[in-house]
């Protein structure tokens, strides 16, 4: 009988008691015999495979190896076969497993940060899409209503998959789940080229919104749990650091994509009121952005370790945390997660927080110019509302990692409380005296937007503090939910309000005002959610064997390789690698906030 999925070769065998089937020994307690065939040469001394057994492999023979597995099971997979030397063949997907993702000895865990970085940048894509959006309109000869539809299929796609994937991208590691969310990230931008091209708006829906928006929701959960487990010691800088990485995305694409829709189309100016990229032009960006998204998140995938089993940074003492208010060194299953009365808390708290920011982000260059409208039209122009834009995102980014990193001092709770308490009075002080100068109006809104990446940045650490470790990305997945309603419910609250005072253009400040003390509302609900948060009660633990770094859903990581052969596995010049990884993710930041600042400037001119 040959294995199914190893290749390899049983003898006959004989009685109900020694059947094999797919691998599996069926009936009493006895040892299943595999034939295995040795590649080029066999292993060298003393480096048998684990299916293989003990005995050495003479070159080129066959030798029969024999190993007993607990209940009578022989594992079955090419990833339960060592490294047997020159010529094994291992799948691409095998090779991306989580157990043999485990870091090698010499491996930095600052090189997660920009594996982690690389794969966020690609997927903040995602927050450019008004770049382009008027050229859909014209090409589809549709509504902004339409075209907008496009955005939100993604970010709910997001939140969907994010949960539903979350235990999947725990058990599997991040770089398989990395490599899911690059092909299906860039999938959907070829899949959305080809609507474009052939003039059907649902295969962008299908293309942009269904496919990559799980590559999205699949990209954005898979290096948390990664970077809590490598920086136990500082899990908010390490989380705010990569999701900085989404919030900076549009920084990047922003201007990338307008100067190759104008390379692809020489008539269409960014510059210029109303211009609009050809069809053409749009399939080209689409293409090329899904070739450049492939080669950054490869990288992301290339770089990214797990930590072995057990591991743990130098001068860090788990008997700290016990300490610390709110922070566990128990697990709880992503499962148990959902029962307890903090998932839902943290739950509201995020919804909250989120939608008070969607409700400035989403309507920010249009607010602008109605906050500072006067008899003869607005006083700030078209190009410096979009200045005020790139700021937004700016702050929005740079939040995420200043407010996160400033957790680890604080605590989670209390960067909450300013989050949503100042958020409240920030919101107050906007609606009622923002009109007053664009030098009031900006900081404000500025500000406010800090929180609301702080807020994403800083959700997982909170998660990790109350939950451990364990399951703590599959955890982040379900919470995700928040964000895709909160997607829907900030826009929403925001437009009902301005229909009903007037036609765009012709808004003025009082306009905002119920909308805006709607958000305040909404941020008091989240501040007196996050004040009810306490520790998790001990019934919703994980038996203390199943506690640890690694994940009970995962294969149990293995320690760095040592011994014979270990050498191969060691990084070479690992101090390059790190400067290196460092360096295209630092570029394309650098690139990025220059660019706004170069465009903000012009809000504040004369």
């Amino acid at each position: 009988m040959c294995h199914p999925v190893l290749g390899l070769r049983s003898p006959p065998t004989r009685g109900a008691d020694r059947r094999a089937t797919g691998g599996t020994a069926v009936g009493g307690a006895r040892r299943t015999w595999w034939r295995v065939r040795s590649p080029r040469g066999g292993c060298p001394s003393g480096r048998s495979g684990e299916t293989a057994g003990r005995a050495r492999w003479p070159g080129g023979r066959v030798k029969t190896a024999k190993r007993r597995y607990p209940n009578n099971v022989l594992k079955t997979g090419v990833d339960r076969v060592r490294s047997c030397g020159e010529g094994e063949a291992v799948s691409l997907f095998t090779a991306l497993d989580r157990k043999r993702a485990v870091a090698p000895a010499g491996y930095s865990r600052w090189l997660i940060p920009p594996a982690a970085l690389a794969v966020h940048l690609s997927i903040g894509q995602v927050y450019a899409t008004s770049v382009y959006k008027n050229s859909l309109v014209a090409h589809f000869g549709t509504g902004q209503t339409a075209i907008g539809v496009i955005f939100s299929i993604a970010i709910v796609m997001l939140g969907l998959s994010a949960a539903v994937g979350g235990t999947w991208v725990e058990r599997n590691g991040p770089r398989r789940a990395m490599l899911v969310s690059a092909v299906c990230w860039c999938t959907g931008f070829l899949v959305a080229a080809l609507g474009i091209a052939a003039g059907q708006l649902w295969l962008v829906y299908l293309g942009y919104g269904v496919i990559g928006g799980i590559g999205l929701g699949i990209g954005y959960i898979s290096p948390v749990s990664t970077l809590i487990k490598w920086f136990p010691d500082r899990p908010g800088l390490a989380t705010g650091l990569a999701i900085m990485g989404f919030g900076g995305g549009a920084l990047v694409a922003s201007p990338v994509s307008n100067q190759l829709m104008a390379l692809y189309d020489p008539g269409y100016d960014p510059a210029a009121a109303g211009s609009v990229a050809s069809g053409g032009a749009l399939v080209g960006l689409f293409v090329t952005l899904a070739a450049g998204y492939a080669l950054l998140m490869s990288i992301g995938v290339l770089l990214v370790r797990v930590p072995p089993e057990g591991w743990r940074p130098a001068g860090f003492d788990p008997a700290r945390q016990r300490s610390a208010p709110l922070v566990t060194t128990a697990s709880v299953s992503a499962r148990n997660a959902v029962r307890t009365p903090q998932f839902w808390l943290l739950w509201v708290v995020l919804f909250c927080n989120v939608t008070a920011g969607i409700g400035i982000l989403e309507q920010a260059s249009p607010m602008i110019q109605d906050f500072f409208r006067g008899g003869d039209g607005a006083a700030v122009t078209a190009v410096a509302a979009g200045g005020f834009v790139g700021l937004l995102s700016l702050f929005n980014m740079a939040g995420r990692f200043v407010w996160s990193a400033t957790s680890d001092a604080v605590g989670r709770k209390p960067i909450y409380l300013l989050y949503l308490g100042a958020g409240a009075v920030l919101y107050t002080l906007l609606a009622t005296a923002g009109g007053a100068s664009p030098w009031l109006f900006v900081p404000l809104a500025c500000v406010i937007l800090s929180f609301y990446g702080g807020g994403f940045a800083t959700i997982p650490a909170y998660l990790r503090d109350l939950f451990g470790t364990f399951q703590v990305g599959a955890i982040h997945g379900r919470l995700l939910t928040a964000w895709s309603a909160a997607g829907i419910a900030g826009p929403l609250i925001v437009n009902a309000f301005l229909d009903a005072r007037g036609e765009p253009g012709t808004l003025t400040q009082t306009a905002y005002q119920a909308p805006l003390f709607t958000m305040v509302g909404l941020l008091v609900v989240g501040f007196l959610a996050n004040l009810c948060v306490r520790p998790v009660a001990e019934r919703f633990h994980e038996p203390a064997p199943a506690a640890g770094t690694g994940s009970a859903a995962a294969p149990a990581p293995e320690p760095a390789a040592s011994g014979p052969g270990a050498e191969r596995t060691a990084p070479p010049r690992p101090r390059v690698r790190l400067l290196a990884s460092w360096a295209v993710v630092g570029v394309l930041l650098c690139y990025g906030v220059f660019r706004v600042v170069l465009t903000a400037t012009q809000l504040f001119a004369g």
